[in-house]
């Protein structure tokens, strides 16, 4: 009896250190202060990009320019608020993943995607060294 509950507290351990391990690639945020900078990854970083916004008037960020062969959007766009309110502004967040070596401008617009014809309301740009 007490080895097998010393190899299920061994096993915990383990799934706690490498569910640990596993976050730690996502602790990088990019945020509006992190605009026209150089940011520096390695291939296999997971980081997101959190913005201030508000689907519920239309308006979304999407993804305008990035080099795919460096780097691809995970999971779809996601939107956090920190309220129950109807209509309520919040952060929308997109995630990415480096997958290859090189450089790539990432440029994110703030618009509705189907007016095509009308400038975005903001843009996001930094530049990323995928090493």
């Amino acid at each position: 009896m007490k080895r097998t509950i010393g190899c299920l507290t061994a096993f915990l351990v383990l799934i706690v250190s490498v569910s640990a391990c596993s976050s730690d690639a996502d602790d990088r945020t990019l945020t509006a202060e992190n605009a026209s900078q150089t940011i520096e990854l390695n291939v296999g970083d997971i980081f997101s990009v959190e913005l201030e916004g508000n689907p519920s008037t239309g308006y979304t960020w999407e993804v305008a320019e990035m080099d795919t062969a460096l780097l691809i959007q995970v999971g779809e766009t996601e939107f956090e608020t920190d309220n129950d309110l109807v209509g309520a502004s919040g952060v929308l967040i997109l995630r990415f993943e480096a997958i290859g070596t090189g450089e790539t401008p990432l440029h994110l617009v703030y618009h509705r995607p189907w007016e095509e014809d009308i400038p975005p309301e903001e843009t996001f740009d930094v530049s990323l060294v995928v090493k």
